[in-house]
């Protein structure tokens, strides 16, 4: 059975709260116990409360007087550089979510994206009723897709054919074979050239066959539903900014 949350806000009940500040005190001084022992760090803790005239210390008056002194002597700027409030304490969790909420959001833009991307390959949406910023959006996706696809072919091919044609031609210069070895050699080669010529000419269809998807034209349409993506971000300031990409 998980606990249920607690609220952090002040307990008006007098008893509740009382009872709270025991048992919370109880936790603190252990907590602090086992970070000194496991850890071979030194620290102490100081408690007032306006249940007891005295406060309460751990490990001892002594061993406060000593950490507080070490603390003490050290330079001001050293003191204050990694000190906190509640107030700044809170500051930073509040930044560190809106940063996780940014990088959130701007994955799932990505993936809408790129789902509206492979829907419009299929022909089951249309681009003409989509808005500029969700053009700007899917061209940024297809560009990034097609870099990703021409690196891939261009190592694929360069360190396959370019690296056998080579070793072969070494091959057959250390051996000293003559013009006949050359010869059965030689189609070979020319298929390995033609083969690459064919990648080269294959990528560059598909690159301008997406070129040609995202020019609207009149008499262009798919036949499907019209999906209009969710803006990423309303406040835009051109046609063509964007929160997310570029």
């Amino acid at each position: 059975m998980t606990r249920k949350k607690v609220k952090l806000a002040y307990i008006c009940n007098d008893s509740a709260r009382k009872a709270t500040f025991k048992k919370r005190k109880k936790g603190l001084m252990k907590k602090v116990s086992e970070l000194s022992t496991l850890c071979g760090v030194d620290a102490c803790a100081i408690v007032y409360s306006p249940y007891d005239s005295q406060p309460e210390v751990w490990p001892s008056p002594l061993g406060v007087q000593r950490v507080v002194t070490k603390f003490k002597s050290m330079p001001e700027i050293e003191q204050g550089k990694k000190m906190v409030n509640q107030e700044s304490f809170l500051r930073q969790r509040i930044t560190k979510s809106c940063d996780q909420i940014k990088k959130q959001r701007k994955d799932n833009r990505e993936k809408e994206v790129t789902h509206a991307m492979f829907q419009c390959l299929s022909g089951n949406i249309s681009l003409g009723n989509l808005h500029m910023m969700d053009l700007n959006d899917l061209g940024w996706v297809i560009d990034h897709s097609l870099k990703d696809i021409n690196m891939t072919l261009n190592n694929g091919s360069g360190s396959g054919s370019g690296t056998s044609h080579t070793s072969q031609l070494e091959a057959a210069a250390a051996t000293g074979a003559g013009p006949s070895s050359a010869r059965e050699q030689a189609p070979e080669s020319s298929q390995m050239v033609t083969n690459d010529f064919e990648v080269n000419v294959g990528a560059m269809q598909r690159q301008q066959w997406f070129m040609d998807l995202m020019t609207p034209q009149e008499h262009m349409g798919f036949g499907g539903e019209d999906m209009v993506l969710p803006s990423g971000d309303n406040n835009q300031n051109g046609l063509w900014t964007n929160s997310f990409f570029p």
